[in-house]
């Protein structure tokens, strides 16, 4: 007996303890920071430790690290001019300085023990991984709201790939596409709420007004958030009416705060479709006050009189549009020049459409879009079948949306793959309970497995991989491959980082690594807002050599940037075969450009320009 007992009472300690466990695990706060932690940990330990730069490796990582650069450096609050890149005065960026604070401030904070490029390599991991909490916390509470318990860890565990794969999380992933995502997710989870209590919708304005200072990209999705708590409140009235006040009062006071604390006062008066400016500020506080002031007064009439007082709220924020803000209602992108879109715009991925991504990549198709359409199809056959009608219904509203944005543009499709996963956790929940209930029904058991499988875009990531290694594999080449020699590396711009700061003439792809590791000036770079820019190196490169120098001289140039295996530099000697890229590409070099020592094992030739006496 006496050998007995200590093995039952040490497993009586264990059973309490795994008891613990379990019961902190149904709870939220602890179940989603257990998951953060481990996905933030998993990601810097595979994603950190393997990188070769500390910056993610989209143009518009560098290009927000440019812009905190500057911050820090004393450029102002209100003051968006990136004054290095475009033609003579710079160019407005539409960026916000919502997401340069904090990154300016951790790089502050680690530059006070570390030297500059350590603390901003350790900034550059913080930031984007700090973000994995509010999303996790955002998805958690949406799952827990419509799913309970096993909702909650289901939504956790669907999101944590689909973070980890996205790479919007990654360190070094410092644009505004992360913190977008949590907001979208905040907004969904607000939404979701049972009890319908007004600070979830107070939260869910706030972070609609947040999420448009941040960036253009989901005005249509915080237009669609604000028309389905207006539908709601049409169609439930006084049942509704504390969510609508609370929801119109808090996105009306926050988009006044934000756009006052965030917009120079000099464009107060300036219409722009890219960023939070009167366009978008107007129509946003229009809206949201015209819905507190119908919830407020109008919540006790009659649905039909309800109804007619949502249209006129539509029909105010509409003809607003229209007399403020009507280049707003079309493509945002639609003034391009036709040369920008053909030999830029076309060749950006995540600007691409469906059909442009099915031709050039169609093994990467299920990847952005199955789940969403799976989603969408989860969500319509539960309302035909009357089982949680409204939150199916504004589940297929929101993510109905996200997929149409995303046939169009495919960065769309990293929102509507992550609202998809609360309407598949709920089928996953119902499956699997008809799976326990039935244990030898292999199709049941099978059919779990595939809806578990079928919610994951990594899965369909995997699927598509293994159909393109085929098909390569079916069209390998014998010849040995060669490697890529990079045009847009510190080591391959050094020898511009020893001359005196001037203007570089580069291909848009090679503008932000300038930018970024040297001080020169750059005409051009990915951004559509710098169209002169943009054009004016594309006629450079078009243009005969005895006519380029024109374009060089009046444009101020002092060196130029040959990149031959850059897309957009084959795309124009491609275009003109007798125009300067062309003729350099052939080894003919006209007598104004003198060739600067080429740094080993790199693809770029720079030039300085030397004018020709007139």
């Amino acid at each position: 007996m006496n050998a007995v007992q200590p093995i039952a009472d040490a497993s009586a300690v264990t059973a309490a303890r795994r008891s613990r466990l379990g019961g902190l695990m149904t709870r939220l706060w602890p179940a989603v920071i257990a998951y953060s932690v481990i996905l933030a940990a998993v990601i810097l330990v595979t994603k950190f430790s393997g990188a070769t730069d500390y910056v993610g490796p989209d143009n518009d990582d560098g290009m927000r690290l440019v812009e905190v650069r500057d911050f820090l450096a004393g450029q102002g609050w209100f003051d968006l001019m990136q004054y290095r890149l475009g033609l003579a005065g710079g160019t407005l960026m539409h960026w916000s300085r919502l997401i340069d604070l904090p990154i300016a401030s951790l790089i502050r904070f680690f530059g006070l023990f570390a030297p500059r490029e350590t603390a901003e390599a350790l900034a550059l991991a913080v930031w984007p991984v700090s973000l994995i909490f509010p999303a996790m916390l955002a998805m958690g509470v949406a799952g827990r709201r419509i799913g309970g318990v096993a909702g909650m860890h289901i939504a956790l565990g669907l999101t944590a790939p689909a973070i980890y794969i996205g790479n919007r999380f990654a360190p070094g992933a410092i644009d505004h596409h992360n913190a977008q995502l949590a907001l979208v997710a905040t907004m969904v989870a607000m939404l979701m709420d049972p009890a319908r209590r007004g600070w979830s919708y107070a939260v869910a304005g706030i972070a609609a007004a947040v999420a448009i200072a941040i960036g253009a990209e989901t005005t249509p999705f915080v237009a669609v958030v604000c028309l389905t708590v207006a539908l709601l409140w049409a169609w439930e009235g006084e049942n509704f009416a504390i969510p609508a006040r609370a929801f119109g009062l808090s996105l009306t006071i926050a988009i006044n705060i934000l756009f006052f604390a965030t917009v120079p006062p000099r464009l107060y008066s300036m219409v722009t479709c890219d960023n939070l400016s009167l366009g978008y500020y107007s129509l946003a506080a229009i809206g949201s006050g015209l819905l507190l002031f119908s919830a407020v007064f109008a919540s006790g009439l009659r649905r039909p009189l309800r109804f007619a007082a949502l249209a006129f709220v539509g029909a105010g924020v509409f003809g607003a549009a229209i007399v403020i803000a009507p280049q707003c209602l079309s493509d945002p992108l639609g003034s391009l020049d036709p040369m920008l879109v053909e030999l830029w715009l076309r060749h950006i991925s995540e600007a691409q459409s469906l059909l442009a991504l099915a031709r050039t990549d169609p093994t990467s198709v299920g990847a952005f879009y199955a789940a969403g359409l799976f989603g969408i199809a989860v969500c319509i056959f539960r309302i035909i079948r009357r089982d949680r009608v409204q939150i199916h219904l504004v589940l297929l509203f929101l993510l109905a949306t996200s997929w149409a944005i995303a046939l169009v543009q495919v960065r769309g499709a990293t929102f509507s793959n992550l609202l998809s996963i609360l309407p598949l956790a709920l089928l996953i929940i119902d499956v699997r309970r008809i799976s326990n209930s039935d244990s030898e029904n292999v199709a049941v058991a099978f059919v779990y497995v595939m809806s578990v499988l079928a919610s994951v875009p990594a899965v369909w990531a995997v699927g598509g991989g293994l159909v393109s290694m085929q098909m390569e594999n079916d069209a390998q080449k014998a010849a040995e491959p060669t490697k890529a020699l990079s045009c847009t590396s510190k080591e391959a711009l050094a020898s511009l980082a020893e001359l005196p700061p001037g203007l570089v003439s580069a291909p848009s792809e090679m503008g932000v690594p300038i930018l970024r590791f040297t001080q020169n000036r750059v005409l051009s770079a990915p951004y559509h807002r710098d169209q002169g820019g943009m054009l004016t190196e594309m006629h450079i490169g078009l243009a005969k050599p005895q006519e380029a120098e024109a374009f060089l001289k009046g444009a101020g140039v002092t060196t130029l940037a040959f990149c031959p295996k850059d897309l957009q530099t084959r795309e124009l000697a491609k275009l003109k075969p007798d125009g300067l890229y062309a003729e350099l590409g052939k080894g003919n070099i006209p007598p104004y450009l003198e060739p600067l020592a080429k740094v080993p094992d790199t693809g770029v030739q720079f030039f300085r320009y030397r004018p020709t006496a007139n």
